[in-house]
């Protein structure tokens, strides 16, 4: 009956359009009335949720991948991926540069919808301009940015290790999520050239030498932001949060001092979207924090682990069941509480049958990435059609391959732990 008091409030917050935070925060307030627990431990567990010092990284990737999203970075990096592909010819050329071009900046804003917005203003038009169906090149773009939330530095892996409570370190995460991202990209350019074949999408252009020398130049101040982040880390320079805090810097410094397309008088409404941002998810972790306390009390986790072994005791049958439900889970809920409701609660399950939790985490990852794109509640999606000016059912229309494509990069990445697992253990981490 507990945990029946607790969903029940869920879900009926939810229903009623409540924020999905004061939802959180009412079933646990709910759940504690019930089991006669003072309120104060609820307080409690809310202010803890937000007192951790790994939280710092949030805001500090947040910011700098807002800058150098809106900064001018986007259209360098599509011109950078332009000269990379263009020298081949190959037909559909662009819509490979969409997907390339999408690979470089997940590497530095760590956001989807970002990346929707950054790369989609800029390829869309060029590649109708060049003879691609509008809607096909909104597709190549919706589904590309599913890899910013894979690769590093991913936001969504940073309240991944924040809901295990910092038992899974975020670097281990940001390296775990680089082979199945850039698998991602691969297969996603290998689904366009066959359309571009199948359907004759107009060839690629090489860039002149000249002008492919400045363009390199150009992109290589903010790919810099990426060897930054990464190398730093790894090198043991500095942790993850300091690396948030000196891409911040280094960002901001080529964004108005290098580039010079951003306005001085502009900087203050994107820091004040950015910590808008910021704001939305840390109350969310915060309320979130006293749903798994409660639930950690009512002893769910323990019961849907039981509930999961009673159906089989085999661990691919399970996957794919968990696969079922998060996929499920990503198409009603965005992204950030689908994380922190359900990974206290699957977590244990994945433990109990031998299951990595950093792989686990990439699991969850691409499942919840997937349901961003598919209604009814698919930001990546919304952002799209509204970046591309297409109708969500003219894209529904033609985006089942591209889901066919992530679904199959999914079976691979749930079913062989090692494309997620092998690089943070070359590293040692």
């Amino acid at each position: 009956m507990d945990i029946f008091v607790l969903l029940a409030t869920m879900l009926t917050c939810f229903v009623i359009g409540m924020p999905i935070a004061y939802s959180l925060a009412l079933a646990a307030i709910a759940g504690a009335f019930w089991m006669d627990i003072p309120l104060e431990a609820v307080m409690l567990k809310i202010s803890d949720g937000v007192s951790k010092v790994a939280m710092l990284t949030i805001p500090f990737f947040v910011l700098a991948g807002a800058i150098m999203a809106e900064g001018g970075m986007a259209k360098r990096l599509v011109a950078f991926a332009d000269v990379l592909v263009g020298f081949t010819r190959v037909r559909g050329g662009l819509s490979v540069v969409n997907v390339v071009a999408t690979t470089f900046l997940s590497g530095i804003s760590g956001s989807a919808v970002a990346d929707t917005s950054a790369i989609g203003s800029v390829m869309i038009p060029q590649m109708e301009r060049s003879g691609f169906p509008r809607v096909f090149a909104t597709n190549v773009t919706i589904s590309a940015s599913v890899q910013a939330l894979l690769v590093p530095p991913s936001h969504n892996a940073v309240i991944y290790s924040l809901a295990t409570g910092g038992t899974i370190s975020i670097i281990s995460l940001f390296m775990a999520g680089v082979v199945p991202g850039l698998l991602l990209g691969l297969a996603l350019v290998i689904l366009c050239l066959v359309i571009a074949y199948r359907d004759g999408h107009p060839r690629g252009s090489a860039v002149p030498l000249r002008q492919a020398v400045k363009i390199s130049v150009e992109a290589l101040w903010g790919l810099i932001t990426l060897m930054i982040i990464l190398g730093g880390i790894l090198g043991g320079i500095f942790t993850a949060i300091e690396a948030g805090a000196v891409a911040c810097v280094w960002a901001f410094f080529v964004t108005m001092f290098v580039y010079r397309d951003y306005r001085w008088r502009d900087l203050p409404a994107l820091v004040h979207r950015t910590m808008r941002t910021v704001a939305m998810v840390l109350t969310l972790i915060a309320c979130a924090s006293s749903v798994g306390y409660i639930m950690a009390l009512t002893q769910m986790p323990a019961k849907i682990t039981a509930f999961f072994l009673t159906i089989s005791s085999n661990k691919y049958v399970i996957l794919m069941l968990v696969n079922m439900l998060l996929l499920l889970l990503g198409c009603l809920v965005d992204m950030a509480p689908s994380i922190l409701i359900s990974t206290p609660i699957l977590l244990p399950v994945m433990l109990k049958l031998g299951v990595d939790p950093v792989h686990f985490g990439m699991i969850m990852m691409l499942n919840l990435g997937i349901g961003l794109c598919h209604p009814p509640v698919g930001a990546i999606l919304f952002v799209g059609c509204a970046v591309g000016n297409v109708t969500i059912e003219q894209v529904l229309r033609r985006i089942w391959p591209f889901y066919g494509v992530m679904f199959a990069v999914l079976m691979l990445v749930t079913y062989l732990p090692v494309l997620s697992l092998w690089l943070p253990h070359l590293l040692g981490l």
